[in-house]
């Protein structure tokens, strides 16, 4: 069976609403740890490709080690999400978590470890392959190593 994703509005309306819980509530709600096998949400801090400027995104992850592993799905639309065009062009970010923040850095996993580290997403998510295969390109699992 095909998998089928909420209008584009209601993804939207999710992460703005999500954003502004984290923004009201001056970061106490809207973050949470990875616990087991399931998945976290940070915030990760970018550096605009074009302007310079600092962007934050929310975003679900997984703890690998001492790294964070992300996907740059983009809600599953079609188009690279802004934060991974600009961590592309400037590696090096931050990212906070329930209890504090660190400075990272962020490369696309390739290879044998793109493999495992969409393996176990999967695990998490058993629509993940559907999901990515509503997009015209391979989705990027995005590795953020400290820095």
């Amino acid at each position: 069976m095909a998998v089928r994703l909420p209008p584009r509005w209601f993804v939207v309306g999710a992460w703005h609403t999500h954003r502004g819980i984290y923004r009201l509530t001056f970061g106490k709600l809207g973050l949470r740890r990875a616990r087991g096998s399931g998945w976290g949400i940070m915030r990760l801090t970018t550096t605009g490709r074009r302007t310079g400027q600092q962007r934050a995104v929310l975003l679900g992850y997984l703890e690998d080690g001492p790294n964070l592993v992300t996907l740059a799905m983009n809600g599953w639309g079609d188009g690279e999400p802004a934060w991974w065009l600009n961590l592309q062009a400037h590696p090096d970010a931050r990212i906070e978590l329930p209890g504090g923040s660190r400075q990272i850095r962020g490369y696309a996993a390739t290879g044998a470890e793109r493999a495992r580290l969409w393996d176990r997403w999967r695990a998490v998510d058993k629509d993940l392959d559907g999901y990515a295969a509503l997009r015209s390109r391979e989705t990027a699992v995005v590795v953020l190593e400290p820095a």
